[in-house]
């Protein structure tokens, strides 16, 4: 058996959209970094979004775009990511939102991880 951890990046932000294109960055609370001793996996990806209008949460590796999952006006996901790929140690995980300019809502969001 492997030892394993459980590991969550959770939150619940406000935000106004400054275009699609144009991510906002959420508070340092929304940041995740891998333990120097071990790795981490990602396993699934959850959001919901209050807003009117959709958002685009973008999932940084590093400062580098890793992953993008688009959330409905209203709506919630759920996106199964089954051990994808590794993240090696120190990695940093940071979420941002994208949406319509002057868009406003709540967006909640999870992602499990295991650290190994």
């Amino acid at each position: 058996m492997i030892d394993s951890t459980p590991a969550f990046l959770r939150g619940v932000f406000d935000y106004t959209g400054a275009g699609y294109d144009s991510p906002s960055a959420l508070p340092d609370s929304a940041s995740y970094t891998v333990p120097g001793s071990k790795r981490s996996q990602t396993l699934y990806f959850r959001a919901g979004n209050s807003g009117a209008a959709m958002v685009n949460v973008v999932l940084l590796r590093d400062g580098k775009v890793m992953r993008y999952f688009p959330v409905g006006a209203g709506g919630a996901i759920h996106v199964p990511l089954s051990v994808v790929e590794d993240l090696e140690p120190d990695q940093r995980l940071t979420l941002m939102v994208g949406s319509a300019k002057g868009a406003t809502g709540t967006i909640v969001f999870e992602i499990g991880l295991i650290e190994i």
